[in-house]
């Protein structure tokens, strides 16, 4: 009987690493997350290192950094406008699945299939977090640098902040996240050169339905939270870049 542990099992090896990072945030002055958003954020992260290895934790890692960093972008201006992020910039564990749930689901899901399921979940996994770093960024740019506001229903001006509203601002730098993560997802591996066209496109179309939902919806629905709101944004991402791909498989054959 063999009683040694397989260090190099994944799912120990996520256990570990995320488990120092874990130290090493605690022991960090400034926290991008609360404690409990901590905990949560060591169970995904053992989720996608177990499931997708460091490709798929690479891409998590940078929506995390990237998007924590940017809540802090003109933070002092977002806070005398009343729309900074509370607790100081600080994400709950509300925030770590409604950013992330459709992602790990759809890594979890991979375990299940084979090919070419599995590159369609990956294509969605990272739609999902182009997605959602595209919605970050327009958020936070728009709210600390954009100078004309407009509700995406009736493109009336409105302030900065507004549920629904876009910016050139805005939307320019959200496209340039996607694009930007779709590129290091490829660069990682776990979606080829088509499918950054694909995560980019979908993330832009998520990206303003979510602004429509936020306008319309959100406002009548107290139950439709901005985490509820984040979950189908991701969802829609998720499956317009699937539907894309499978769109165009078609259309090749």
């Amino acid at each position: 009987m063999n009683d040694t542990i397989d260090w190099y099992n994944p799912w120990l090896l996520g256990m570990g690493l995320n488990g120092l990072l874990l130290a090493i945030a605690f022991l960090i002055p400034k926290k991008l997350l609360t404690f409990l958003g901590y905990i949560h954020a060591w169970f995904l992260g053992v989720i996608i290192w177990g499931t997708l290895g460091w490709q798929g934790y690479g891409v998590v890692m940078f929506y995390f950094l990237v998007g924590s960093a940017l809540t802090r972008v003109g933070m002092a201006q977002k806070e005398s406008l009343g729309i900074a992020e509370g607790r100081g910039g600080a994400r709950g564990p509300e925030n770590v699945w409604g950013s992330a749930l459709i992602g790990a689901i759809c890594a979890i899901l991979t375990l299940f299939v084979e090919s070419p399921y599995q590159e369609l979940l990956l294509l969605a996994y990272v739609a999902s977090f182009c997605t959602k770093l595209s919605d970050t960024t327009a958020s936070e740019i728009g709210k600390a640098y954009g100078k004309s506001t407009f509700l995406i229903t009736t493109w009336q001006p409105v302030a900065r902040g507004t549920e629904g509203a876009v910016s050139l601002e805005g939307t320019l730098a959200g496209i340039l996240a996607s694009v930007v993560m779709a590129l290091l997802s490829w660069g990682l591996g776990t979606i080829d050169l088509l499918g950054v066209g694909w995560c980019a496109f979908a993330a832009f179309i998520a990206t303003n339905l979510e602004s429509l939902i936020g306008a319309t919806a959100q406002s009548k629905w107290q139950w439709l939270t901005n985490e509820l709101v984040n979950i189908l944004n991701t969802f829609l991402g998720a499956m317009v870049a699937v539907i894309l791909a499978l769109v165009w498989s078609y259309w090749v054959k």
